[in-house]
C-alpha cells in the first residue's frame, strides 16, 4: 500500500510537471515569435525611414556626392540604378549582399526600362514620373560589410525617380544585432527559468500530493488495526474538511458501523438459535432416554410435538439463512385473494375460525413465501384473539393490502417495532407452547421487504393487533 501511495504520489507530480513544461515551451515559443516579430518591425520602420529620407533628397534634385547619407554603423545606405550598379554608398559601406528576392528583384527592374517591378513598386499602368518616389516599400534581409565587420541587417528598398528622369533604387538597413541580443537574452532566461520551474512545480505538486494522502494514509493504517485486531467498533480518523477525502472515511465509518451491526446481529441469531434448540433437543432426549429405560412410560405424543418444533424452527432458521444471504423471490403472478383463502382454509380446524373478505387482486413473487406470510400472521392472530380472526383482502392504488386482526389485548405502542425482531416474544407470550420462538413475525417482515413491500401493526377499533401487508399489484 505504502508503494502504492508513493506511485501515485510520484504519478501525479510527474504529470504536473509534464503539463507546466508543456505549456511554458508553447508560451515561450510564442513569446520569442513575438518578440522577434515586433522587433523586426522596428527594424522594417527604420530602414524604410532612412531610405525614403535618401530618396527625398534624389527626388528635389541633390547630387549623389551631396547626399547626406547616415554612418554605415548604424543604417547602410546604397543608391544602384537600373543595371544594379551603386552610385552612391554610405560612409565606411564596403559592399551590400541583398537576399536571394532581392537579387531577383533588382534583375528585374534591370531589364524593364519602363521601371515595373515584380514586387509592385512601381508598376506599368502607373509608372514613376521625374521627381517621383514609389509608394511602396520592398522590405528583405541580408548583409553588409562595414569596416571589414560583416552582419546582418534588415533592409527596405524605395524607387525613385530624379528631376533629370534617372530611375534609381535606394537601398537602406537597420541592423538585426539588438534582435539578436534581445531574443538570445530570452532564451537564455527561459532555458535557466524553464528547469527550476518545473522543479519548484514539481517539489510543490509532491508535498501537496503528499499532504493531501496523509488522512488516507491513516485510514489505511487503522483499517489494517481493525483487520488484525478483529475490533469492529473502532473507526477511522475523519478528517475535518469538507473533500473527498472526509466523505471517504465517513463512508469507511459508515460501513464498519453497518458490518458491525451485521456481524453482531450474526451472532445474537446464532447464541439464540442455539438457545431455541437445546430446549427441544434436550426435552426429546430425555423423553427417548425414558422410554428407553422405562417403555411403559414413554411419551410418544410429546416426542412427537418436540420434534415437530424442533422440524419448524429448524425450517425457519434455513429460511432466514437463505433471506439474509439475499435469495431472490421468484417471478410468479398470482391472485392473492385466492391465496389467503387457501391458508385460511388449512387453519380453519379446532382453531378459532377467521373471517375473509376479499377482492381479487395479483401480485407477483414467490407464492411459497408469501404463503409463509400469510400463515404466520394467522398463526399469531389464533394465538393471542379472543373469539375470531378478521382477514380482508384489497386494492390501493398501486398497492395490494392484506389485513388480519384479531380482538386480543394487541400490542403496546413501545412494542410495535421490536416484535419483529429475531427470536422477541413479548411477556404473555413467553411459553414456548403459546409463543413460539418468535420468528414467525421477522421472517413474514423479511419477506414482504424483499418483495418490494411492508408490514406494520396497529390497533383495530376493538383493541387488538391489526398487522397490515402491502404489496406492489401487478
Amino acid at each position: 500500500m505504502r508503494r502504492r501511495m508513493r506511485s501515485v504520489r510520484a504519478r501525479a507530480t510527474l504529470a504536473a510537471t509534464l503539463v507546466v513544461a508543456v505549456a511554458l515551451v508553447a508560451a515561450g515559443a510564442a513569446v520569442l515569435l513575438a518578440l522577434r516579430s515586433s522587433l523586426i518591425d522596428q527594424a522594417d520602420t527604420e530602414a524604410d525611414s532612412v531610405a525614403r529620407n535618401a530618396a527625398s533628397a534624389l527626388s528635389n534634385g541633390f547630387a549623389y556626392n551631396d547626399l547626406d547619407l547616415p554612418d554605415g554603423d548604424e543604417n547602410p545606405v546604397e543608391v544602384l540604378d537600373r543595371k544594379g550598379r551603386p552610385v552612391a554608398v554610405g560612409e565606411d559601406v564596403e559592399g551590400m549582399s541583398l537576399s536571394a528576392s532581392a537579387s531577383d528583384r533588382l534583375n528585374s527592374v534591370a531589364n524593364d526600362d519602363a521601371g515595373d517591378t515584380d514586387e509592385g513598386v512601381a508598376d506599368e499602368e502607373d509608372p514613376l514620373g521625374a521627381g517621383d518616389i514609389a509608394d511602396e516599400t520592398w522590405y528583405g534581409e541580408g548583409t553588409a560589410t562595414v569596416e571589414g565587420e560583416k552582419d546582418d541587417y534588415r533592409f527596405a528598398g524605395v524607387d525613385v525617380v530624379t528631376k533629370g528622369g534617372v530611375p534609381l533604387t535606394v537601398y537602406a538597413g537597420a541592423p538585426l544585432s539588438g534582435e539578436k541580443d534581445a531574443v538570445g537574452t530570452a532564451l537564455t532566461a527561459m532555458l535557466i527559468g524553464l528547469p527550476l520551474l518545473l522543479v519548484t512545480v514539481g517539489g510543490m505538486t509532491y508535498l501537496v500530493t503528499r499532504r493531501a494522502l496523509r488522512p488516507v494514509e491513516g485510514i489505511r493504517a487503522e483499517m489494517a488495526a481493525i483487520t488484525a485486531s478483529e475490533d469492529l467498533s473502532r473507526r477511522v480518523p475523519e478528517p475535518a474538511t469538507h473533500d473527498e477525502i472526509a466523505r471517504l472515511a465517513r463512508t469507511t465509518n459508515e460501513t464498519l458501523a453497518a458490518l458491525e451491526t451485521s456481524v453482531e446481529r450474526q451472532r445474537a441469531f446464532v447464541a439464540d438459535a442455539s438457545h431455541e434448540l437445546r430446549s427441544p433437543i434436550a426435552s426429546l432426549r430425555t423423553q427417548l432416554e425414558v422410554g428407553a429405560a422405562h417403555p411403559e412410560l414413554l411419551d410418544v405424543e410429546g416426542a412427537v410435538e418436540d420434534t415437530v418444533r424442533l422440524q419448524r424452527l429448524a425450517a425457519d432458521l434455513l429460511l432466514l439463512a437463505r433471506l439474509d444471504a439475499g435469495e431472490r423471490p421468484a417471478d410468479a403472478r398470482f391472485d392473492l385473494a385466492e391465496l389467503v383463502g387457501e391458508e385460511t382454509a388449512q387453519r380453519s380446524g379446532d382453531r378459532i375460525a377467521a373471517s375473509v373478505t376479499a377482492e381479487p387482486v395479483e401480485v407477483a413473487g414467490s407464492r411459497r413465501q408469501l404463503a409463509r406470510v400469510l400463515g404466520n400472521l394467522l398463526d399469531n392472530a389464533q394465538r393471542h384473539t379472543r373469539s375470531s380472526v378478521a382477514v380482508t383482502v384489497r386494492r390501493a392504488g398501486k398497492q395490494a393490502v392484506v389485513e388480519v386482526g384479531d380482538d386480543g389485548a394487541g400490542v403496546p405502542p413501545a412494542e410495535r417495532e421490536r416484535i419483529f425482531e429475531r427470536f422477541v416474544r413479548l411477556d404473555e407470550a413467553r411459553t414456548r407452547d403459546e409463543g413460539g420462538a418468535g420468528l414467525g413475525l421477522a421472517i413474514a417482515r423479511d419477506v414482504a421487504v424483499r418483495h418490494g413491500g411492508s408490514l406494520t401493526v396497529r390497533e383495530t377499533p376493538t383493541g387488538g393487533a391489526l398487522f397490515e401487508l402491502r404489496l406492489p399489484a401487478v
